[in-house]
């Protein structure tokens, strides 16, 4: 009897127990959501689904699983809500595309640039100052940005190829460290201007071909000519009689003056011949619109030293200017006038290391493809009609330049020794007057024992 109330008293114990246990869902998510959408989960210990009845309190026994999965969902949804945060994120990518291209970027009346962030959905920043040469790309993914600059980078390639984009560095053997080449140009100058102060000082930015010329050799004496001198402004003009000077002071006395050299209306403006501190050759005209490209070119020029020193095995090389040659233009309408040049010994040793040169930026992907196929033709210019102010209708305009042969059409310039190859930079000068030199490369003076 003992034993049976002992039994009983047992099993009141833990159908007390079992009623008691509730179980309560373990809330993961965020304090900050304002309900939960399970308030109530119970595990039963038995069955899934059972029903007990414990000191008034009925407890539902429900599919822990399908709790589960519900509270998963529910964190996902609040999840999703904080999405858009993340594709706000933007995506930046600066490109060093130099000044000079910035217009072609930013199209006529920002055009290019308009069309360039319609089709790709970015943001394209120009650079407020000439000091900085980057542009911005600002986009909400990472391709739309590289598309941007994929197309950026079209318009350049396109750019480059036209002529408004002018040349900014080229190759050129200095011959304006020669002091008697100087004196000599200076005098030719003069003796077509009338003038004794030619134009030493005079357009600060010309030789755009990247030509210059030589010394004379000879003493010549020449006949008047009625020169038409074009003032600054381009607006009016003087006829002015000019005794043409001899090159040379020591000269014999004057001539009579020749019968093909009667009197001529010349349209010359100082403007037009080329600064004699910056005469020299040109071996190749370059395209550098970044620091990067300039600091490339700079590299492939030294590169090339040991190999043109073997083409020119590792002797002198001088160089014959004679006479007078038109680039464009004709007589009656020159636009650039220049000296030819020719190597004395005619071993063609220069030539041959000029291609060596040209080839290694050509292989560097420098040189634009027209310039690439061009054959080299070593010239001094000596005048240029490019270096003059527009016209009205924004062209060049031409000079007469019949007197102007008649006179030094046979002229001997000089001998002149060939002593550097250096990267030029138009536009900016050093402190003896010729071209910035970012890179130079040494020929040899004296002849190897």
């Amino acid at each position: 009897m003992g034993g049976a109330k002992a039994k009983s008293g047992a099993m009141d114990k833990e159908k007390k127990k079992k009623g008691t246990l509730i179980w309560r869902p373990v809330c993961t998510q965020d304090s900050s959501l304002k309900e939960p959408v399970i308030k109530d989960a119970t595990i039963g210990l038995e069955s899934d689904c059972q029903m007990q009845k414990s000191n008034d309190k009925v407890i539902e026994v429900t599919n822990a699983i399908v709790n589960s999965k519900a509270l998963e969902d529910d964190i996902e949804d609040e999840a999703m809500k904080e999405k858009p945060e993340l594709s706000a994120i933007k995506h930046s990518l600066s490109i060093q595309v130099g000044a000079s291209v910035i217009r072609f970027v930013k199209g006529k009346a920002g055009s290019t640039k308009e069309k360039i962030e319609k089709e790709t959905g970015v943001q394209i920043i120009l650079p407020s100052s000439k000091q900085n040469d980057s542009i911005i790309i600002e986009g909400t993914s990472a391709d739309s940005v590289a598309k941007a600059s994929e197309e950026i980078q079209r318009v350049i390639d396109e750019a480059v190829k036209t002529a408004s984009f002018d040349y900014s560095h080229f190759v050129s053997l200095p011959l304006a460290i020669h002091p008697e080449l100087v004196s000599k140009l200076v005098g030719f100058q003069n003796s077509i201007l009338g003038s004794s102060d030619a134009c030493i000082d005079e357009n600060p930015d010309g030789n755009s071909d990247g030509d210059n010329s030589e010394d004379s050799a000879q003493e010549q004496q020449l006949g008047n000519i009625s020169v038409e001198l074009e003032v600054a402004d381009d607006e009016e003009s003087v006829k002015v009689d000019v005794s043409v000077r001899p090159l040379d002071s020591n000269a014999p006395k004057e001539k009579e003056e020749p019968k093909s050299s009667n009197k001529s209306d010349l349209k010359i403006g100082k403007s037009v011949f080329i600064k004699p501190q910056t005469f020299h050759l040109t071996v190749l005209m370059l395209k550098l619109w970044n620091q990067k490209r300039v600091d490339l070119a700079a590299q492939v020029l030294k590169s090339t030293s040991s190999r043109v020193l073997d083409a020119l095995d590792n002797r002198p090389v001088f160089v014959r200017l004679k006479g007078l040659d038109l680039m464009r233009g004709s007589l009656a309408k020159a636009q650039v006038v220049y000296a030819p040049a020719e190597e004395i010994d005619s071993e063609n040793r220069l030539l041959h290391a000029c291609k060596i040169m040209i080839d290694a930026f050509v292989e560097a992907g420098l040189v634009i493809d027209k310039d690439a196929k061009s054959e080299l033709k070593l010239h001094a210019t000596l005048m240029n009609a490019r270096h003059r102010k527009r016209g009205k209708k924004g062209r060049f305009s031409s000079f007469n330049a019949r007197a102007i042969f008649e006179h030094f059409g046979s002229e001997e310039w000089g001998e002149y020794l060939i002593r550097q190859a250096h990267l030029s930079q138009r536009f900016k000068y050093d402190e003896n007057g010729y071209y910035h030199c970012c890179a130079s490369i040494p020929f040899p003076e004296n002849i190897s024992s």
